[in-house]
């Protein structure tokens, strides 16, 4: 896979992710946090099983890297989930974007592995960007923000996570494991932390379809194909284009706006992403590992 193509798959897995917000948002007006995500990524973990390669079982790298994506992947979402009750999709979605800018930083902390000094300069430019976005004018985080940002530090474990693991591992069972954890430990966390409830309206059902397909299995497949042949550096800037997808979805169907100084932060994202790094720059030789495994 060409630099530009893997750019381009990975992208369209971060539309996916920018749309699911007011998805989610739309849910949560018929259903209780955990029970949506346990039905959520219970339906994608049945829908991702055919064509899943099941044996021989994962073990050692492999397993131990499924369930700290499916650990890192849970909390994220349960965390989101929770502060869209409060906060809107948008806002949502540019806390969210935070993991973009923590990722190159975890992939250093942890591995060692120090970006270029583009990809540095960049993530700086996300930075502001995002910043920008949330909007400091309009009062500060309310508690919804405070907990999605949670969920920004999960993301971006989970970046630096998938592409480690992806260049090694069977990228759809690697997928299958981390959905299929966040769908048990939601069907905890539900019986444990609430009364569950859903109404099964068309409203409801339209949403649930969304998430699971595009937002659930489709996405994380893209993601874990694409992030063969990147860095955390790039995959994390590509990932600042979700905040805008989610501003514009929410724009179109609730009608949320944003401000001048909003949008200027959104600019600052792309420039950011452009100017990562160089064009000529090599992408990273891809494992044996294959998508269809």
């Amino acid at each position: 896979m060409t630099r530009r193509r893997a750019d381009l798959v990975l992208l369209l897995a971060t539309a996916m992710w920018g749309t699911s917000f007011v998805a989610v948002k739309t849910a949560l007006a018929y259903a209780t946090p955990m029970a949506f995500l346990a039905v959520r990524f219970g339906l994608a973990a049945l829908l991702l099983a055919p064509g899943t390669r099941f044996l021989p079982l994962p073990r050692g790298r492999e397993l131990w890297g499924g369930l700290l994506l499916g650990a890192l992947v849970a909390t994220g979402f349960v965390s989101v989930t929770l502060g869209l009750v409060v906060t809107t999709p948008a806002r949502s979605a540019f806390i969210v974007s935070l993991s973009s800018v923590l990722a190159p930083v975890m992939a250093f902390a942890v591995l060692r592995r120090r970006p270029g000094w583009l990809a540095v300069a960049a993530l700086g430019l996300a930075a502001l960007g995002v910043y920008l976005l949330t909007a400091p004018e309009s009062g500060g985080l309310n508690r919804g923000d405070v907990v999605t940002l949670i969920c920004a530090v999960c993301f971006g474990g989970q970046i630096v996570a998938v592409t480690e693991l992806a260049r090694s591992s069977e990228p759809r069972r690697l997928v299958w494991i981390q959905i299929a954890a966040t769908a048990l430990l939601a069907g905890v966390a539900a019986l444990v932390f609430e009364q569950p409830r859903i109404a099964w309206t068309a409203e409801f059902a339209g949403a649930l379809a969304w998430t699971v397909v595009f937002a659930s299995t489709g996405s994380f497949l893209l993601q874990a194909y694409a992030q063969r042949y990147m860095s955390s550096a790039r995959a994390a800037l590509i990932f600042c284009f979700e905040p805008l997808i989610a501003a514009m979805t929410s724009w179109l169907v609730l009608g949320e706006r944003l401000s001048p100084v909003q949008w200027l932060g959104g600019a600052l994202i792309l420039v950011g992403m452009v100017a990562a790094e160089p064009p000529w720059q090599p992408a990273p030789a891809p494992s044996a590992a294959t998508l269809d495994g």
